[in-house]
């Protein structure tokens, strides 16, 4: 029986002429290596943002920080009783001032979301700004109290209402940047 000079009686380039199985191809003088020999590597994935899960998160959360601001509310006016927002002879629930309260912590959520859909459509790591953002404006708040001449006890206590709406449109906001941008 006669051995075989290749393997399984194929020749070494498998078909293809054996001058040019290892010879320098004059088309690409260096040998080049990876996936994209004959053609350009593909572009980048881009980031898609989902618009409607960044708005309906945005909404769901504006309707959250309004009841924050209500509860906050209640707790400081009819618990601690602490005269916040309106005079202790309006109850409490307040007077006006807790539903413009309510609404403006809604509608500081909303201005939230379309910040955090701008920095998701224009910014890496979108997260990361819009939580400092909201911390700083959070913060800003907070710190607005002790500029008036009212009792200590009132700048605390609406000190309190506003870090609470704060940290609920900042903890309920974040994760949607995370859900909403795809492909990073």
């Amino acid at each position: 029986m006669e051995t075989p000079h290749t393997p399984y009686g194929q020749d070494p380039g498998y078909g293809q002429d054996p001058h040019q199985l290892y010879g320098p191809d004059p088309a690409h003088p260096y040998p080049v290596y990876g996936p994209y020999v004959d053609s350009a590597p593909p572009p980048p994935p881009q980031s898609r943002v989902d618009a409607r899960k960044i708005w309906s998160g945005g909404l769901i959360t504006a309707l959250v920080a309004a009841l924050t601001a209500v509860a906050g509310v209640l707790l400081v006016r009819g618990v601690l009783g602490v005269a916040v927002f309106a005079p202790e002879r309006d109850g409490a629930m307040g007077d006006a001032s807790t539903g413009l309260l309510a609404g403006g912590a809604a509608v500081a959520a909303l201005v939230a979301t379309l910040l955090l859909h701008l920095l998701c459509l224009g910014t890496p790591q979108p997260g990361r700004f819009f939580s400092w953002i909201v911390a700083l404006a959070t913060l800003v708040m907070v710190l607005l109290p002790f500029t008036t001449s009212v009792a200590l006890v009132t700048k605390v206590g609406t000190a309190g209402v506003y870090l609470a709406v704060g940290l609920t449109i900042g903890m309920l906001m974040t994760p949607v940047a995370r859900g909403a941008v795809r492909g990073r």
